[in-house]
């Protein structure tokens, strides 16, 4: 065998083993959690968004509030643990689950096929209408009238999603990091409407004369559920029993009237 082979075959050994060495580290990352861990560290890392009220903000402390907040309160008191909530954005929100970064995402995380290819969700616990939402006298009754119209979403959210199937050609679609960013780029002009829940559409109209905009239609009535890594079916089964129980003893119905001042809606 020549030096330069020699070379080559050590190179190729070293690349195999680093190769091997990542899967195993990925592996490791990877691994199932159960509630038995969780309740052995004594805390639960929840991710949350904390850009999108009343599910997610912040409060005068400058501390995660909303409805997922509380939520994921009553997850920690359930489990008999602390709650550790991490605040997200929406496009780090998957990734941060599926690298250990958060036990479990309680983050306004609309349920959707491509998604459950990625995460494993409970049943729903809150759910959320997506509205196309824009300048009252901007002429838009369906997505056929956004030809021309320049559209802002939050990037790799449900409303992205939406406003992207709906939109025929001709739609200029402006992605932003967060529900945030939409808001102000549409009060300052910067867009025509944006995809938005109902409820950051009435957080928008606070903040600016009454009639500047309106809700021009309905994109989509999203449900959202706690989302935890794949293969970890007993801690799934956990999230599931919870949203269960405090959906029927109505503490979840008490969160969601607390923040969005309505029952929460009948989920499937």
């Amino acid at each position: 065998m020549t030096i330069s082979l020699q070379r080559r075959t050590a190179t190729s050994a070293l690349a195999a083993l680093g190769l091997a060495t990542a899967l195993g580290v990925f592996a490791t990352h990877a691994s199932a959690q159960s509630v038995a861990d969780i309740k052995k560290k004594g805390e639960i890392s929840v991710g949350m968004l904390v850009d999108f009220p009343p599910y997610g903000t912040t409060n005068a402390q400058n501390q995660p509030d909303g409805y997922d907040a509380d939520v994921a309160k009553l997850l920690a008191k359930d489990l008999g643990v602390k709650v550790n909530i991490v605040p997200l954005t929406g496009p780090n929100r998957i990734p941060f689950l599926l690298t250990n970064k958060v036990d479990v995402l309680v983050a306004s995380l609309a349920i959707t096929p491509e998604r459950a290819k990625q995460v494993q969700f409970s049943q729903p616990y809150a759910a959320a209408t997506i509205v196309l939402y824009g300048k009252t006298t901007t002429s838009i009754k369906s997505a056929a009238d956004l030809k021309g119209v320049r559209v802002g979403v939050a990037r790799a959210s449900t409303q992205d999603v939406a406003v992207t199937k709906a939109a025929p050609e001709g739609v200029e679609i402006r992605r932003f990091d967060d529900d945030a960013s939409a808001m102000q780029a549409l009060i300052s002009g910067q867009v025509d409407a944006i995809g938005c829940s109902v409820t950051v559409a009435a957080q928008i109209a606070k903040r600016v004369p009454p009639n500047t905009y309106e809700n021009k239609f309905n994109l989509v009535q999203q449900a959202m559920g706690i989302a935890s890594r794949p293969g970890q079916d007993e801690l799934g089964k956990a999230m599931n029993d919870f949203v269960a129980r405090n959906t029927a003893n109505g503490e979840l119905n008490k969160l969601y009237r607390k923040w969005l001042e309505t029952d929460l809606p009948k989920l499937q």
